[in-house]
């Protein structure tokens, strides 16, 4: 029997109401994703890439439509619900890094853990670990200020990696670095997903998304295709 996708998305509406304005987002969005696979979201400004990205988080819900995660139905849940499935099942990487300022790295990684009630010893060594493996082991007891935007980034990958995830959802993950440190980000996500970890990307970056082996290109809340990747470029290398 195969097993069920990772994400299934069937027929996702999304409507804000402003005022007396309703502002469709999305409109009939349908999509599977597998399980291992490495999928860039791309479109341009309003196109709806950040409503699909907050409804694939469980940081929002559809107006209609469902959504299911690891085969649960989770687009009618609840805040509380939304945030055990969010600290659960998905890895968050974002533009601007959301570190805690005045924390170290190891007690930023940790923090997942701490949320999931995880005993202080065994937090510390997966967090150590997740360091390690983005290449910040010398690095766990500086704060985020005594870091390069490049350190930054890759502490927050280690934190959306600590839990074990099933999803690594990535917004715009080299939106505030520079190219050559970016290309480095980009190199971990892709080690990464050559581990076996899911990663869906956001980006408006063409050569960024062409790290994925699949392009899901938005326009007005819809999407206009699916560009599958014959080659991605770690495999190009």
């Amino acid at each position: 029997m195969a097993e069920n996708p990772i994400i299934r998305l069937e027929d996702i509406h999304k409507i804000y109401t402003l005022g007396l304005t309703q502002v469709h987002a999305l409109r009939g969005i349908t999509l599977t994703i597998e399980r291992g696979e490495y999928v860039a979201i791309m479109g341009p400004s309003g196109s709806g890439k950040s409503t699909l990205m907050n409804i694939i988080g469980c940081l929002d819900v559809p107006t209609r439509g469902r959504y299911f995660l690891n085969g649960h139905d989770v687009s009618q849940l609840n805040d509380d619900e939304l945030a055990r499935i969010r600290n659960k099942e998905i890895g968050f990487v974002f533009q601007t890094f959301n570190l805690l300022p005045r924390t170290t790295a190891l007690h930023n990684v940790e923090l997942p853990l701490i949320y999931n009630g995880l005993p202080g010893s065994r937090r510390r060594e997966k967090a150590r670990q997740a360091l390690e493996k983005v290449g910040l082991g010398d690095r766990m007891h500086h704060k985020p200020n005594e870091l390069s935007g490049g350190q930054r980034q890759r502490v927050a990958i280690a934190r959306a990696l600590v839990n074990d995830p099933s999803i690594i959802l990535a917004d715009e993950p080299t939106g505030n670095l520079d190219s050559k440190t970016g290309e480095e980000i980009m190199e971990i996500f892709d080690h990464l997903h050559a581990q076996g970890n899911t990663i869906i990307l956001v980006t408006h970056e063409d050569f960024i998304a062409r790290h994925a082996h699949k392009i899901i290109h938005l326009r007005d809340g819809k999407i206009e295709d699916i560009e599958e990747m014959s080659q991605s470029v770690e495999e190009k290398r």
